[in-house]
């Protein structure tokens, strides 16, 4: 799998991040299986948080041996330096590791977060410790929210931002231009989120893919060149849904990866009418 650029260092991680949901109350076997079988495609970028049910306790063990070749990322949602320097451990002795590649405020959407996080007390300065005695090489946050976003990234100087940016809601609502937009001016490395989301599932509606909160793109063609139109901006990598099936199909959307020609874009256009976007 190709590469591209993360952070001002250049170093390179693969177009596609294993979503650590993927392994959520999986059997230990099939968790080693997906994280061996992921490797095996190219992928090495894996995302996680202590949020995703048990996922830290599945991949600790499914990297052992594994973690010199790969790029971990994992979140915490607390927001004071306490309260996320025991998150931070905690992560830390879940998944047999003494650092993180990437360390990032989880799910950032308001005002108030963004003035705890930055103020005395804040979780940033355990981040920042934490840098400084390599349990983090870089610093970044992802969120659901473009005014949010915007404040942290004029305040402090992030490595990495982490946020939806997907063909329905760009097309519809136009959600995730404007974080995208800041963070290439900053210099912020983009990854992204929900690139194979479709919408909200109904009220009622079977979910197939149950470890999604929102209606991921069950035909493989449009799931792909969904994949391909987050890609085909300037974003180094977009993380997967939780489920190997849609991880595979990612990865094949890359494989001889070329950009959404016109005629292409103009077609997600088109079936983004009438959608619910998700953000």
């Amino acid at each position: 799998m190709d590469k591209r650029v993360y952070g001002s260092n250049k170093e390179e991680i693969s177009m596609i991040g294993f979503g650590g949901i993927i392994v959520m109350n999986e059997e230990q076997k099939d968790a080693d299986a997906y994280v061996a079988e992921a490797i095996d495609l190219g992928v090495d970028y894996f995302d996680v948080a202590p949020s995703y049910g048990n996922a830290e306790d599945k991949l600790g063990p499914a990297i052992k041996g594994k973690r010199n070749g790969i790029f971990l990322a994992c979140k915490t949602e607390k927001r004071t330096a306490e309260e996320a320097q025991k998150a931070l451990e905690a992560s830390m002795k879940k998944l047999g590791t003494d650092h993180f590649d990437l360390y990032q405020l989880h799910g950032v959407t308001t005002m108030e977060d963004v003035e705890t996080i930055l103020g005395p007390g804040g979780c940033l300065e355990i981040f920042e410790k934490a840098k400084r005695d390599g349990k983090i090489r870089h610093i970044g946050f992802s969120a659901h929210s473009e005014d949010a976003a915007e404040a942290l990234m004029d305040q402090y100087d992030f490595d990495s931002v982490l946020f939806p940016y997907n063909w329905v809601n760009v097309n519809v609502s136009g959600f995730g231009k404007r974080i995208l937009e800041k963070a290439s001016q900053k210099g912020v490395t983009r990854l992204a989120l929900k690139a194979m989301a479709h919408t909200k599932w109904a009220e009622g509606e079977e979910k197939k893919y149950p470890k999604c909160w929102y209606k991921p793109v069950y035909d493989p063609q449009l799931a792909m060149m969904a994949v391909r139109f987050t890609l085909s901006r300037d974003i180094t990598a977009a993380v997967t849904p939780g489920h190997m099936e849609l991880l595979r199909t990612a990865v094949k959307a890359v494989e001889n990866f070329r950009p959404l020609d016109p005629d292409e874009e103009d077609y997600l256009r088109e079936k983004a009418k009438g959608l619910e976007p998700i953000f």
